[in-house]
C-alpha cells in the first residue's frame, strides 16, 4: 500500500522519505533490516491495527480500556512482593511537577534550576539513613541495583561467583541473573543459591559456608527478606564472607530503617535497595528506582556505574556549586566501555524521594516504621486465629509475612478469587515459586492499613475458608 500522506504521528512515514532513508543506509527494503532475527521469531501475518483515531477518540478509547483495571483505590489491597502501598504525601507530587524538573528527559532542563542540588540532597539524606558516605543516583529498580553491586564486587575481587539467598523475589533474581550475564559470555558470573531455614526463615549458615569459597566475589542477602523475615544473623554472614575474601552486599527496604539497624552495623560493604516506598506511587511500565551505597573509599567509588553529585565552594564566599563527578567511568562518559550501562528513567523519582525524606525526618521514619511493625503483627496474630490458617514465620518480620492456608483445603487462587469478589486483593501466591512453603501467600500490611481494614480482611477470610 502506498503512503502518499504522512501518518499524523510519524512525519517520515511517506514512501519517498522511507526510500530515501533505505538508500542512504544501503538496503532495498525495510525487511532486510530484520534478517538477523530468526524467521520463526518474526510475525508473518498482517497486524490488525485499529484505524487512525483523532485525539478525542484515542483518549476515549484509552480511558475505556484502562477502566477495566481494578485498582487499590477501589479495592482494599494486601499485595506487596516488590511494589508496596505506602502513603505518598501531596507535597511529593507537587514538587516533582514543578516546571524546573518536569521535562521529557528525567528532569534535565537546559540549565540546572536546582536539579543538581536536589540530587545531592537525595544522596545525602539516603546516606544519613543508611549510615554510609557514598550514594549514587538511582538506577531502574532494586534488581538493577543488586545486579550492578554484584558486578562491582566481581570487579573489586577479580572473582567470578556470588552467593545469593534463595528467599528472594523471583523477578529480582531473574534481573540479577541477567546482569551477571549468560554462561556463554566470557564475563559470566555464576550465582550459587543459599538455602534458608524452613522454621525461622533465616539464612542457613551451614549452606552458606558450603557455597562460599575462593571464587566468591560477594554474598548477597536481604533484610527484611522477600518473605518479610528480618535477618538476625547479619554479623555471622558478613564474617563468613570476609573470611573468604568476599564482599557483603545487603538489600534493604529503606522504610524499615526507622526501627531496624542499618546493614552497616553488622558488616555490610555495599548496600542496595528500592526507593519506591519513599514517596513514589505504585505503577507499572517503568522503573521505580533502586539505590547503591557504600563507604567513601576509592576501591568502591571507582567501580560504581552510576552518576555522582559533588558539592564545591565557588569564587563567591558562602556560595556552593553542585556538579557531576566520576562521570568518565559511567556509560554517560564512556558509553559501552563504562563500568556498566545505566538508564535515566528514574532520576525524577530521586526528587520525589528527596521530598519524602525531608518531610519525614528521623522521627518520621521511626513513627512510620513502628506503625508498620505494629499493624503487620496485629494482622498476623488475628489471621493465625482462623481455623486452618497459620503464619509460617510468626515472629521477627517487617511489613510482609507468609500465611499458610494448607488447613483450609482451598488453594490460594481460590481464596484470592473469593476475596476479590468482596473488593479485597489478597496476598501474593507463593505456591509455585516456593513449593516448600505449601499453600501459602505473602501478605503485606503498611501504615495505610487501619484497624478496620485488618478486621475486614480477617472477617472475609474467615467466611472464605469456612468449611
Amino acid at each position: 500500500m502506498s503512503n502518499k500522506t504522512a501518518h499524523p504521528y510519524m512525519a517520515n512515514s511517506v514512501d519517498e522519505l522511507q526510500q530515501e532513508m533505505l538508500d542512504e543506509i544501503g538496503v532495498g527494503t525495510i525487511a532486510e533490516l530484520f534478517e538477523q532475527i530468526p524467521s520463526d521469531h518474526r510475525t508473518t501475518r498482517p497486524l490488525e491495527l485499529p484505524p487512525v483515531l483523532s485525539e478525542a477518540e484515542l483518549r476515549r478509547h484509552l480511558v475505556k480500556t484502562l477502566a477495566k483495571n481494578r485498582t487499590t483505590e477501589q479495592n482494599l489491597s494486601f499485595l506487596g512482593a516488590g511494589m508496596w502501598q505506602h502513603h505518598v504525601p501531596a507535597a511529593c507530587d507537587e514538587v516533582v511537577r514543578r516546571n524546573e524538573w518536569l521535562t521529557s528527559v528525567f528532569g534535565e532542563p537546559s540549565s540546572d534550576h536546582g536539579r543538581n542540588q536536589t540530587w545531592f540532597e537525595f544522596c545525602s539524606q539516603l546516606a544519613e539513613l543508611l549510615k554510609l558516605d557514598l550514594v549514587g543516583l538511582p538506577v531502574r529498580s532494586w534488581g538493577s541495583a543488586a545486579g550492578h553491586a554484584l558486578r562491582m564486587a566481581a570487579r573489586i575481587t577479580d572473582r567470578t561467583e556470588v552467593a545469593v539467598v534463595r528467599a528472594i523475589d523471583p523477578e529480582r533474581l531473574s534481573v540479577i541473573r541477567n546482569y551477571l550475564e549468560p554462561t556463554e559470555m566470557e564475563s559470566h558470573i555464576t550465582v550459587r543459591l543459599v538455602d534458608y531455614d524452613p522454621i525461622s526463615g533465616l539464612i542457613d549458615l551451614d549452606d552458606l559456608r558450603a557455597a562460599v569459597g575462593p571464587h566468591t566475589a560477594a554474598v548477597y542477602f536481604e533484610t527484611p527478606s522477600y518473605l518479610g523475615v528480618v535477618e538476625q544473623q547479619g554479623a555471622e554472614i558478613a564474617a563468613i564472607a570476609r573470611a573468604a575474601g568476599a564482599e557483603t552486599v545487603v538489600g534493604i527496604d529503606p522504610i524499615s530503617l526507622g526501627v531496624l539497624s542499618s546493614p552497616v552495623d553488622f558488616g555490610a560493604d555495599i548496600v542496595v535497595g528500592t526507593i519506591q516506598p519513599l514517596g513514589i506511587h505504585m505503577h507499572t511500565g517503568g522503573g521505580v528506582g533502586g539505590f547503591i551505597a557504600s563507604r567513601d573509599e576509592d576501591r568502591y567509588a571507582h567501580q560504581y556505574p552510576t552518576l555522582f553529585i559533588s558539592i564545591a565552594e565557588t569564587i563567591k564566599p558562602g556560595e556552593y556549586g553542585f556538579g557531576l563527578s566520576l562521570f568518565e567511568q559511567s556509560s554517560y562518559g564512556l558509553r559501552d566501555k563504562g563500568n556498566d550501562w545505566t538508564g535515566h528513567s528514574v532520576y525524577m523519582w530521586a526528587i520525589a524521594a528527596t521530598t519524602y525524606m525531608a518531610l519525614m525526618g528521623p522521627q518520621g521514619f521511626e513513627d512510620v516504621g513502628g506503625a508498620i511493625l505494629q499493624r503487620a503483627h496485629y494482622a498476623a496474630q488475628l489471621l493465625s486465629d482462623i481455623d486452618g490458617v497459620r503464619v509460617t514465620f510468626p515472629s521477627g518480620f517487617f511489613k510482609e509475612f507468609v500465611v499458610n492456608f494448607e488447613g483450609t483445603g482451598r488453594s490460594v487462587g481460590e481464596i484470592n478469587a473469593a476475596l476479590l469478589d468482596v473488593g479485597i486483593f489478597g496476598g501474593k501466591d507463593l505456591t509455585e515459586d516456593f513449593p516448600e512453603l505449601g499453600t501459602s501467600a505473602l501478605y503485606c500490611v503498611t501504615e495505610v492499613h487501619t484497624q478496620a481494614d485488618i478486621h475486614r480482611l480477617v472477617d472475609a477470610l474467615r467466611k472464605v475458608t469456612a468449611k
